[in-house]
């Protein structure tokens, strides 16, 4: 049972000062998690409350990186019934703690959930994108809690977060191609924040998320100046260039 790894002394170990102490720990979490053909989402919830507090625990920025990440990859060694209800008991844990984190916390946890939206495009990246089930139960995923349009009790911190980094790592694994269909699917919960939040301000981070000329390059569309250049008569026109 996942209660009893939330119990277990290898999940305070992660949080050891001990590099052999943590390594022997994150091998023993990888080898629990590995073994399960399915987990219960009342223990997956146990599990991650017990990682939410190892890393609330970790005070040297190094050592929390390398916990974020080593929390990361575990999504590499589960079972293939088991990642997404990993990932949605993740999203909320994380959804149920962030109103909770103090300021001096909150850039650990900051790191943590970039880490865990690079991790997940990174899986589902996995043979070209080809696995559309797999995608469309993610953005399931995010539309219930990080980017809820609905749920009122989703911190907006939290849906501030995912949509300023949303881009910034699927270009980090996608590059600079992607296809239409699969970004279109990828973007369907953020065009419904743009549309049905009830929030100003969500809705216009919905729509700077959307904007991003990044995603207009990989649709094949003009970025910035462009169409300034081939529209302009060419006397007393200047152009400084894409702008950043």
């Amino acid at each position: 049972m996942a209660s009893d790894a939330q119990n277990s002394p290898f999940i305070k170990h992660l949080a050891s000062s001990d590099k052999d102490t943590r390594d022997q720990a994150l091998d023993a979490l990888r080898t629990f998690l590995s073994g399960r053909n399915e987990i219960a989402e009342i223990d997956l919830l146990k599990l991650w409350k017990g990682l939410f507090y190892c890393l609330w625990m970790q005070d040297k920025p190094i050592l929390q990186q390398r916990l974020s990440r080593d929390f990361a990859g575990l999504v590499e060694v589960l079972k293939t019934d088991v990642v997404m209800p990993f990932l949605s008991c993740f999203w909320k844990t994380m959804a149920r703690e962030w109103n909770g984190i103090e300021a001096l916390r909150r850039d650990k946890y900051l790191f943590l959930v970039r880490q865990y939206l690079n991790t997940t495009f990174r899986y589902l990246s996995r043979n070209s994108w080809r696995n559309t089930a797999a995608v469309a139960e993610y953005t399931s995923i995010l539309a219930e809690t990080p980017l809820s349009s609905t749920n009122t009790r989703i911190p907006a911190g939290l849906t501030y977060h995912v949509l300023d980094c949303y881009v910034d790592e699927l270009e980090k694994v996608a590059g600079e191609e992607m296809d239409n269909e699969v970004l279109a699917r990828l973007l369907e919960p953020v065009e419904q924040l743009r549309t049905e939040s009830k929030t100003k301000a969500v809705r216009n981070a919905a729509k700077e998320c959307l904007d991003d000329d990044r995603l207009k390059v990989w649709r094949g569309e003009k970025v910035g100046g462009e169409e300034d250049v081939e529209m302009g008569d060419g006397e007393g026109d200047e152009w400084g260039g894409i702008q950043d």
